[in-house]
């Protein structure tokens, strides 16, 4: 048996150590000053530009990364180019180039790194180099570095990305562009991606990216800034399956509390033409005097391209309304006339008043519920024909609409009623645009059918088997298009495997989705990024709730308490940054909650203007995949610190806890980073910190302090082997070890 053993940790140690890792780091030069001068006076060298082209061929993933630093002062400087590589990176045929000539370097251990890292964070006395305590590193010294010159430093390296269960992850920080001495002018990340197996789901919750599929094997993403200082690591998944629709699962849990999980849902690159369901289009278009010239003119055009771009196998009808409704035809008719109705809409012609009510009323009619019916309605105007309230008008529009009725709304202008608009669309499963004054409504409207035209999975629903989950957003489900992807955001109570089932109609037929032994594990701090997203698309649905249907103590509370822990900036929680509200006091988030609830209770405006913006921001937050926060916040991993009275505060303090004071780059302070150099993220803020680690809270700052005792580390749980992250390849293998030897 002992031997049996051996064997296996040896063969589960083996895979552990030739495991290649998933990220990639950018590199930092720190400048040598002159012996005369102290470290702190010397600024950090300028970046210009800084570009990355990475290409993902079956999971080897090559990076190359070409940047210009540029030294603005009046000296020759000598500097040294460290190269942070994460923790768990296997990076291979790394080469560095300066000026087009290949330089040697050091690959330095963890050890011989966080070195480097103090000495310099107590020459310069900035503590920004601790986030990368715990990193092995490249190291190379560049001279010289031209006075008013510049130096090109150009990177290439391979890795193998791992893949769990079809869903791969790509990891390259930007962080390191806080040391530049300004904003860069240039930022552009681009990635390619091939693979054997088919490219599902492609996202980014780190940064907006350009998504293109290039086919069912090939895809790419692209960044880009300008003028802008990167504080976040790019982050890039994307997922491969046989399957019509990929469905893949990260998670975060932290131990003795509910999980964070996000579901990707995508479906193949391109369905068969039997597969697409055949869809009725109604659209409904506003002639009222209001809509006279441009407006109406862009609004044909584009109803024009809606028309030529039906499916063969699809319906349609147009319905015009002013003070009365026009119809093009009696019912829907198939996508054969296309041409007879673009000269029906040749003749509309802007007059009267706005008859919303009658209108929808009369589109909804002619709904079928065996497939999927759309109604694009495009109004710019309040209701002042027919029904005007706008009670009566939703109670009349619900009576008649049928459940495959999906409605889609686009405002025109500020003068719309975007209660009414919005409350319609999220009645009947759809969604709401608005097109600003001066914005093109041809581009905006022809762009949104484009994404429509192929549905290939409506009436969603999605199944947990054994699994508990609630709060998941977005509520309802939307319908899958061909192109198109769900990120889905929940919480979840118990763990396990699970098999998860994806329900829906195809084409013309309920079709139901197995995927087995999902695992939702027990704890798991790996995807630190989704309990923040997830509160982004909670805050966004409770603000939405507040301001259609009214707001309520229960609700605003939420809000406020969401907003600290996760520092999600909104116009509603700007009392995160506004220092006159003392959060971190006993009864502060109490009184921040008092204060909204007083501000929200104020009528809303429901056109013009600022609702219009108030209808965006919100839809925004609901349907957020990235995160975004005032410079006045820093989320660092799971927690969140804000800036008050120049102290970097972890969300999670209160005043009246013991404080344990550190004192900035003193023994302590090195000492416990030594022992805990996962705790360098937020010594890394700044010279002034409060933050709670495992119920303590330390204070950071510069001054005399009795000396500190570095905590004991967490007794592991006993176990012959030990514990592994849930959410990988390495982590089943090792379960699968783990099994052999208990048995």
């Amino acid at each position: 048996m002992k031997t049996r053993f051996m064997a296996l940790v040896t063969l589960a140690a083996s895979l552990f150590l030739s495991t290649p890792g998933v990220a990639s780091a950018d590199g930092i030069i720190i400048p040598h000053p002159p012996p005369h001068l102290p470290p702190a006076i010397l600024p950090y060298l300028a970046v210009k530009y800084h570009r990355v082209q990475v290409t993902i061929d079956n999971q080897v993933a090559v990076t190359r990364v070409d940047q210009v630093f540029v030294n603005d002062t009046d000296r020759d400087l000598e500097g040294t180019y460290i190269f942070p590589l994460p923790e768990e990176a296997a990076i291979s045929d790394f080469a560095m180039y300066v000026d087009g000539r290949r330089l040697e370097g050091k690959i330095l251990d963890k050890n011989q790194a966080r070195q480097i890292y103090e000495q310099i964070v107590r020459g310069r006395r900035d503590p920004a180099l601790l986030e990368y305590v715990g990193r092995n590193a490249f190291r190379a010294s560049i001279f010289p570095i031209p006075a008013r010159g510049e130096k090109r430093v150009q990177l290439e390296y391979s890795q193998v990305l791992s893949a769990d269960q079809g869903l791969v992850r790509y990891l390259y920080p930007l962080n390191t562009e806080k040391f530049s001495s300004r904003p860069l002018q240039e930022v552009t990340i681009h990635v390619r991606i091939t693979s054997r197996e088919q490219i599902k789901a492609v996202y980014s919750p780190s940064h907006q990216v350009a998504i293109k599929k290039t086919g069912a094997y090939a895809a790419e993403a692209s960044y880009e800034q300008t003028n802008v200082k990167p504080d976040r690591d790019f982050l890039l998944y994307y997922t491969v399956s046989p399957q019509d629709f990929g469905l893949n699962l990260l998670t975060y849990r932290e131990r003795g509390e509910d999980g964070f999980f996000l579901l990707l849902v995508a479906p193949k690159y391109e369905f068969e033409r039997v597969k697409i369901a055949p869809k009725d289009v109604t659209f409904v278009l506003d002639t009222s005097g209001s809509m006279q010239g441009k407006k109406l003119s862009q609004a044909k055009e584009a109803l024009r391209y809606v028309l030529d771009n039906l499916n063969d196998f699809d319906r349609f009808n147009v319905i015009a309304f002013n003070t009365a409704v026009t119809r093009y035809a009696d019912g829907l008719v198939p996508a054969a006339q296309r041409g007879e109705a673009r000269r029906f809409v040749d003749g509309l012609v802007a007059s009267g008043g706005t008859n919303i009510s009658q209108a929808l009323t009369e589109a909804m009619k002619d709904a079928d519920s065996g497939r999927p019916a759309m109604i694009i309605f495009l109004t710019d105007g309040l209701p002042t024909a027919g029904l005007t309230d706008p009670q009566q008008i939703l109670d009349s529009v619900k009576r008649v609409a049928g459940p495959s009725t999906r409605l889609f709304v686009f405002g025109v202008g500020d003068d719309v009623n975007t209660t009414l608009l919005d409350t319609l669309a999220q009645n009947h499963r759809g969604t709401s645009e608005y097109v600003r004054p001066g914005e093109d409504l041809e581009a905006r409207l022809s762009g949104f059918y484009t994404k429509i035209n192929l549905p290939v999975l409506s009436d969603l629903e999605l199944g947990f088997g054994r699994i508990k989950v609630y709060d998941m957003y977005p509520d309802p489900l939307p319908d899958l298009f061909q192109g198109s992807q769900l990120v889905l955001l929940g919480r979840y109570r118990n763990d396990g495997a699970a098999t998860v089932t994806l329900a829906g109609r195809l084409g013309d037929r309920p079709r139901r989705f197995e995927y087995e032994d999902v695992v939702f594990p027990k704890e798991s701090r790996a995807n630190d990024f989704i309990p923040r997203l997830w509160a982004t698309r909670k805050i966004g649905y409770l603000l939405t709730q507040i301001r259609l249907h009214g707001q309520n103590k229960e609700l605003v509370d939420e809000i406020v308490a969401l907003s600290l822990r996760y520092g999600i900036m909104t116009p509603y929680t700007s009392f995160l940054v506004d220092e006159r509200h003392n959060l971190f006091a006993a009864g502060g988030p109490e009184k921040a909650a008092e204060d909204l609830h007083r501000m929200m209770a104020r009528p809303a405006p429901t056109s013009g203007p600022q609702a219009v913006l108030n209808s965006q921001g919100q839809k925004e937050l609901r349907q957020a995949e990235t995160t975004v926060t005032a410079p006045e916040i820093k989320p660092v991993g799971e927690k969140t610190f804000i800036l008050r009275q120049g102290v970097w505060t972890d969300s999670t303090y209160r005043e009246g806890m013991k404080l344990i004071k550190i004192n900035f780059g003193g023994e302590d302070y090195f000492k416990l980073l030594a022992g805990y150099p996962q705790w360098g993220k937020y010594f890394a803020l700044g010279k002034q910190v409060i933050v709670v680690l495992d119920g303590v809270a330390y204070q950071v700052a510069e001054g005399s302090y009795p000396s500190v005792t570095v905590p004991t580390r967490p007794t592991p749980p006993s176990s012959i082997i030990p514990p592994v992250p849930d959410d990988n390849l390495l982590a089943r293998l090792w379960r699968w070890v783990k099994r052999l030897v208990e048995t």
